[in-house]
């Protein structure tokens, strides 16, 4: 049962600034990613690196927020909610503050990809737990769908704005934005509802409260309430699971590339992600340990035994690798196969934006008391059939209007998506476990948005590959040894190169003009062929993913605690 005072303050309601103060804090920790990743050639430049070098911080990034997100839900439980948001958003101005003022590669790492990283980790958790404490059940799932949809939006307009500052004045002011934007966040946290620091004390199986063993008052005894060793094998488990899916697309999955480095001979990703779930078994291993000593523990593996949760969870992860993946390759066919600027490619991403945002927020009003797994399959097969529409229409090597449609649809599945997984984890436990709901969810949107990028950029480089070689051998035109020189030069993979780019490339090689015609043709027909490829393995996720929602609630959660369902 929920605390008093967090009965309190759900019945006052969560007010109009509440919700765009978390939703303001959702868009900031997930707009830094698409803006960095439109600027990188810039960026490296303004700091004296390369543009591996701006990649390995953006890794980087990536790393530390998903090694350190259950970590920040305990710190909410221990600290109070609403005091490591701010303590979160301090950190995440001083570090958009350095980079900002980043001289160097040194300098950016450590104010982009760490200070960020860790003010994220605590931000994004207590963002979850204070939408429980500050609305009321009904209300929860239009907060948690105008949340989730702050995040998607800002993916989807990142290049946008990335590409309008980078090109009209300069990338630092952007991270200086952010800084001004902390600072109103800060100044409208005061008005938010803050749920008791401490709460009961270890977390003990589902409906249980008040094991033995952890201290009362919040931040008395704090280090003994935060499970140092937990919070090590945790965040080590999770950032070797993490960086081995990063590094496969170079390395390989299972079977190592070509020149890449080999493990016993498999490819060195795997390895990590199987150091890194076997670390995190041993994690889970640790924590029941502690919980049947009755000491408090970082995560209650009971929790995962809650069927209601999983299957909110579950979605959540195949919603983000849909949406990185999707934000992956839309973006690729418009700024290289079409040759937009990245104002242009955040322009003609605007559509999703406006539908995602509809669902999110029409939903919940409209239709209140729909079934939340009727909507979350409705958002699957929408995703589903924006997906394969847009397969279908690249076929007809039109301009970037033919992403409108898809995109459309897509926005549709992901804001109905939005507008019900949130309120799905967060009511299928009690109140006082949304802070640690909220790491394990971060935690695992973070984990599919990684794999979701990395499954769309092997398929297509893979397929791009496969696809050149076998047009550059099976085209009368091309010359009888091109095949075997393009064998050997692309065995680590085919750059994804405009058409432009390339010629550029075949010329100051001194390619002959014929041959060069041939590889550039060949080329723009591989490239359509592999976003298709990329394209195809994700509507195969979209409808595998339809299998799972059985584990979705059939009707809205009454509110705090597990509803119907709820384990099993």
């Amino acid at each position: 049962m929920a605390s008093a005072g967090t009965g309190t303050a759900r019945a006052a309601g969560g007010g109009g600034g509440v919700l765009l103060t978390l939703c303001a804090g959702q868009f900031l920790m997930t707009l830094d990613s698409s803006v960095m990743n439109v600027s990188i050639a810039t960026v490296s430049a303004d700091v004296g690196t390369t543009v591996s070098g701006i990649q390995t911080a953006i890794t980087l990034y990536t790393l530390v927020m998903a090694a350190f997100m259950i970590t920040g839900g305990r710190l909410g439980r221990i600290f109070g909610r609403k005091r490591v948001f701010a303590v979160g958003c301090v950190i995440y101005g001083c570090g958009s503050l350095t980079t900002a003022l980043a001289g160097n590669l040194a300098v950016l790492t450590v104010g982009w990809s760490v200070l960020e990283g860790i003010g994220a980790a605590l931000i994004m958790p207590a963002i979850v737990a204070l939408v429980a404490a500050n609305f009321a059940p009904p209300d929860r799932p239009r907060a948690y769908g105008l949340v989730a949809s702050a995040g998607a939006i800002a993916v989807a307009t990142g290049p946008l704005v990335g590409g309008l500052f980078t090109t009209y004045l300069s990338w630092r002011w952007v991270f200086a934005g952010e800084v001004v934007v902390v600072l109103v966040i800060l100044a409208f946290t005061r008005r938010m509802s803050e749920s008791p620091a401490g709460g009961p004390a270890a977390p003990g199986p589902l409906g249980q409260q008040g094991v033995a063993g952890e201290p009362a008052g919040g931040s008395r005894g704090w280090s003994a309430s935060l499970d140092l060793t937990g919070t090590g094998l945790s965040a080590l488990g999770l950032g070797l699971v993490v960086y081995g899916v990063l590094r496969a697309g170079s390395w390989g999955l299972v079977r190592p590339k070509d020149g890449g480095p080999a493990w016993l001979g498999l490819s060195p990703a795997c390895w990590l992600i199987f150091a890194g779930l076997f670390t995190l078994r041993v994690f889970l291993w640790w924590e029941e340990r502690r919980i049947a000593r009755g000491r408090p523990a970082l995560l209650d593996p009971a929790m995962l035994r809650n069927r209601t949760l999983r299957g909110g969870l579950t979605s959540f992860f195949f919603q983000y690798l849909l949406q990185a993946g999707l934000f992956f390759v839309v973006p690729l066919f418009l700024s290289v196969s079409l040759g937009l600027s990245a104002v242009e490619t955040g322009v003609w991403l605007i559509p999703l934006s406006a539908t995602l945002l509809a669902a999110a927020v029409g939903i919940p009003r409209l239709l209140p008391h729909a079934s939340p797994r009727r909507i979350v399959r409705l958002g699957f097969l929408a995703l589903l059939g924006g997906i394969v529409i847009m397969i279908a229409l690249l076929d007809l090597g039109a301009g970037p209007e033919i992403v409108t449609c898809p995109l459309l649809l897509a926005g549709l599945g992901i804001g109905a998506l939005a507008s019900q997984l949130g309120s799905v984890t967060v009511s299928s436990v009690a109140d006082e476990d949304s802070a640690e709901v909220g790491g394990v969810q971060n935690t695992v949107t973070n984990l599919g948005a990684s794999i979701g990028t990395a499954v769309a950029g092997t398929v297509l480089i893979a397929s791009l590959t496969t696809s050149f070689l076998a047009g550059v051998r099976d085209n009368p035109a091309a010359p009888p040894d091109l095949a075997a020189q393009a064998t050997v030069r692309l065995t680590e993979g085919a750059p994804f190169l405009s058409d432009q780019d390339l010629e550029a490339g075949l010329a100051a090689a001194g390619v002959p003009a014929p041959t060069a015609e041939v590889i550039v043709d060949e080329n723009a027909r591989a490239r359509v062929t592999a976003l298709r490829a990329s394209l195809a393995v994700l509507a195969l996720v979209a409808l595998f993913a339809t299998v799972f929602t059985r584990r979705i609630p059939p009707r809205q959660l009454a509110g705090s605690g597990r509803g119907p369902s709820a384990t099993g």
